[in-house]
């Protein structure tokens, strides 16, 4: 059911709100915590909906989207209020503010924060420079960004790292949980010996494939470099060398890895790029710190970046037999090639 609220208050908001909890009994109840979103109005605040209502289904709560629209309108406050199947496992509350009023969301918010519960923020596009002392970030005890989706991924990027405050976090991390996963169970596997070298390949705009170097430069005490990909999408490779030979983790399509290691037959495994609702949902399984993402932004300056990745040297080529005048043969072309 949509409700929808013209040139309203957030004290009429409130009062519908009321009405319909008595009018539906307890389908208005019984939430965790309250989402803020706060983006543009256009065509992709549905889109950020859509990946709230189906988080809410594991996080039942209050879902307040403030969507700016246009400066230059008279001050207006329209609202809409969506609950039932329109607003999965949650009740949203979608504040469309205009004029001098769109630089006000933190005051039209307050009022209609669930008390006693967490708040969290949730910049699905562009974020401020630094959440954590915007308006409405200092309303919430936890903030999430998404880097990709900015104009600019890497720049966007090192604003996280110059500006992190504890409670930060960003969707370029939470992509990283399967491939951390995968690469560290792998190293817990014979033989048990230290990396001395980690490349990571990946797109030139891929965020989530600087924030894999700085967490394998972090954890393993290495200087991991990054290399860009010339195909695929998102990350496409990484190379952890030991003693005994490679860990290489290769994604070449974005769905399928496969996973190469001395002593064990390639294994192939399941690396499908996450949904934006799949990463908000597991984001919102925690309100406390995330202590390793911290250390991983720490980690950035110290990834060394390159055009490509490094080659193996090539083998020497065999001595080449003298024919019956003495005279040198000509040798034939190798097959092998550089390893990309």
């Amino acid at each position: 059911m949509i409700i929808d609220l013209p040139s309203t208050t957030t004290s009429q908001i409130n009062s519908r709100l009321v009405r319909l909890r008595d009018e539906g009994g307890a389908t208005t109840l019984g939430r965790v915590l309250t989402l803020v979103i706060v983006t543009e109005d256009g065509q992709r605040t549905d889109a950020a909906i859509d990946a709230a209502n189906d988080a809410s289904r594991e996080h039942p709560c209050r879902v307040i989207v403030v969507a700016r629209g246009a400066r230059q309108a008279a001050p207006r406050l329209d609202a809409q209020i969506r609950v039932g199947g329109d607003a999965g496992a949650s009740e949203v509350v979608v504040l469309r503010l205009y004029g001098e009023l769109a630089k006000e969301g933190a005051s039209c918010v307050m009022p209609l924060l669930l008390p006693d519960t967490p708040v969290v923020a949730w910049w699905p596009f562009d974020a401020p420079i630094s959440p954590s002392k915007d308006p409405i970030g200092q309303l919430a005890q936890r903030r999430i960004t998404d880097a990709a989706a900015e104009k600019n991924p890497i720049k966007a990027l090192e604003a996280r790292r110059a500006h992190y405050a504890p409670g930060d976090t960003d969707l370029a991390w939470t992509r990283l949980t399967l491939w951390r996963a995968m690469l560290a169970s792998s190293l817990d596997l014979p033989p048990y010996e230290k990396v001395s070298d980690a490349e990571v390949t990946g797109e030139a705009d891929s965020p989530s494939t600087d924030l894999l170097a700085a967490w394998l430069t972090d954890r393993l005490k290495v200087s991991a470099r990054r290399y860009k990909a010339t195909s695929g999408e998102g990350i496409v490779q990484v190379r952890l060398d030991r003693a005994s030979g490679a860990v290489d983790l290769h994604r070449p399509d974005g769905k399928v890895g496969t996973l190469s290691q001395p002593g064990q037959p390639d294994r192939r495994v399941a690396l499908q790029r996450r949904s934006v609702r799949d990463c908000l949902a597991e984001e919102l399984r925690r309100l406390d710190p995330d202590e390793v993402y911290a250390a991983a932004l720490k980690s950035l300056s110290k990834v060394s970046k390159g055009r490509g990745p490094s080659a193996k040297p090539e083998e020497a080529p065999a001595e080449v037999p003298a024919d019956a005048n003495g005279k040198a043969a000509t040798p034939r072309k190798s097959k092998a090639k550089a390893s990309s």
